[in-house]
């Protein structure tokens, strides 16, 4: 059987372009993508399984930097802050510079967790798998400490959004018991599970967005921000100039992130993209179209790619949902992923460190040359434009939880009510955050309370706890600091 051929190279490349339009459309996923084309793995022997899916997912993780940069929408939650500097650069009429900038910070992230994973599995993996539910706890602690760095000048109604997506991911059954919270007795059937993410996120982001286009009207025939300024600017590598530690920085973050058991793409771009803001020479010009602030969160989310399979071959837990569904793909062959897989099947371990390389290679060929006609998109007029968005909003919701109307239900509320936080001036990103880190916040709390009989004093008691300890009150420190500054700056201007 071989390990890589003329058929394995046409595969990975359809894996590559379809994960790509998946990872592009608001609502698709890079899971959605893995899952749906898993049954074709049965045609398939393993090695060329495996190219197939690792096109999938490492094209998904890439193709959510399109919208995200063009038309301000995430195409994946890992995109989340990829729009925070892509697009204010796209509105500046640099779309194409901001899309290669993007393309290659995420092949240098995708390239980077691969050579973790080749180099540093088994030691990664004994320190993801010795962090107990303490450390994980601080961890996503830490994360939300992310909310007071991203709301600066703002501080108050950022941390009250974020908060406020806690509560609401605290919505459902909880696990121990089954009995659910904060549900009134005619939607209990229908939030048993809570609120789903890609409803929240795409109506947060892109139904709230369709709203204030309606508000203003869609006249317009430049895109969805209306008439973008000209600029000559265009991509050279010397726009990495200087972001070598950005880049090996984020990508290292983000492969950390995935080798933590279900932490996922989102917190790892966020916290990337925190850690550039707090070392950056300019943080104020952050969220502004920074090249730093792109490079960081595309070389973090990217970087994932490697980092989440480490824990899923080396202890058979996948790192984030799709490598749960990769589980699958090795049940299907009938391979055991754990302890002894790689020193099991050294020949599939060669295959998938092959077929993550050459589908990191596909991405950025496939996205890089052709971008100058894929950036177009931002010149199709939002009357024809947005329709097509937003049924595809609906699909993406309606097939979240394999057809529930509820979800489709949720889009539109939540789209509601980032209309209204953008009325009266509260970020929608902190309570994106809050939402997504809410559940395992209160998991890990709970599991930790467990293990130490209702001692508060467990989350004080391990060396590493410490340390997390003091790099959230430092972060703390920072945004309270760096929001007072943005204050006084205002105050003066």
């Amino acid at each position: 059987m071989a390990i890589f051929g003329i058929t394995q190279f046409l595969v990975a490349l359809l894996g590559v372009v379809v994960g790509i339009i998946f990872g592009a459309i608001p609502g698709m996923t890079a899971t959605m993508a893995v899952a749906i084309f898993l049954p074709l793995t049965y045609a398939y022997d393993l090695n060329t399984s495996i190219f197939l899916l690792l096109g999938l997912y490492v094209g998904g993780i890439s193709g959510g930097l399109i919208p995200a940069i063009l038309i301000n929408i995430p195409g994946t939650p890992s995109s989340i802050t990829t729009g925070f500097d892509g697009h204010p650069m796209a509105k500046r009429g640099e779309a194409e510079r901001a899309l290669k900038i993007g393309i290659t910070a995420s092949l240098l992230g995708g390239i980077f967790s691969l050579v973790c994973l080749w180099l540093f599995t088994p030691p990664l993996a004994r320190v993801a798998i010795n962090f107990s539910a303490v450390e994980k706890f601080l961890i996503i602690l830490f994360a939300l400490t992310i909310i007071a760095a991203l709301s600066k000048g703002n501080m108050i109604r950022g941390v009250f959004a974020g908060f406020l997506g806690v509560l609401v991911a605290l919505v459902g059954a909880f696990g121990d018991n089954n009995k659910l919270r904060m549900v009134p007795d005619m939607f209990k059937i229908d939030l048993m599970g809570g609120f789903e993410l890609l409803p929240v996120l795409i109506g947060l982001f892109a139904i709230s967005q369709m709203f204030e286009q309606a508000e203003i009207g869609m006249r317009r025939e430049h895109g969805p921000d209306g008439e973008l300024e000209k600029s000559t600017r265009k991509f050279s590598f010397k726009d990495f100039k200087g972001q070598l530690v950005n880049v090996i920085r984020s990508s290292g973050i983000g492969t950390f992130v995935g080798v933590l058991p279900g932490v996922g793409g989102s917190a790892a771009s966020l916290l990337a993209y925190a850690q550039t803001k707090n070392f950056s020479k300019k943080p104020e010009e952050l969220g502004k179209g920074a090249v730093e602030g792109l490079v960081s969160s595309e070389s973090a989310n990217n970087g994932l790619t490697g980092g989440a399979l480490i824990p899923l071959l080396s202890l058979g837990i996948p790192g984030d949902s799709t490598t749960a569904v990769l589980i699958g793909a090795f049940m299907l062959q009938g391979i055991q992923v754990g302890p002894l897989f790689i020193t099991q099947n050294p020949d599939i371990w060669n295959v998938i460190l092959i077929a993550l390389l050459l589908c990191n290679i596909l991405m950025f060929v496939v996205m890089f040359y052709p971008i100058k006609f894929i950036s177009k998109i931002i010149n199709i007029p939002p009357a024809r434009l947005y329709p097509v968005i937003i049924i595809m909003c609906i699909v993406g919701a309606y097939t979240s939880r394999s057809g529930n109307m509820f979800d489709v239900w949720s889009l539109l509320l939540f789209g509601i009510i980032g209309y209204v936080f953008s009325k009266i001036g509260i970020p929608s990103a902190p309570f994106l955050i809050g939402f997504i880190l809410g559940g395992d916040l209160e998991k890990y709390f709970i599991d930790a309370l467990k293990g130490s009989g209702g001692n508060l004093g467990v989350f004080f008691s391990r060396p590493i706890g410490w340390i997390i300890w003091m790099l959230i009150l430092a972060s703390i420190a920072y945004a309270v600091w760096d929001n007072n500054k943005a204050k006084k700056a205002a105050e003066l201007a």
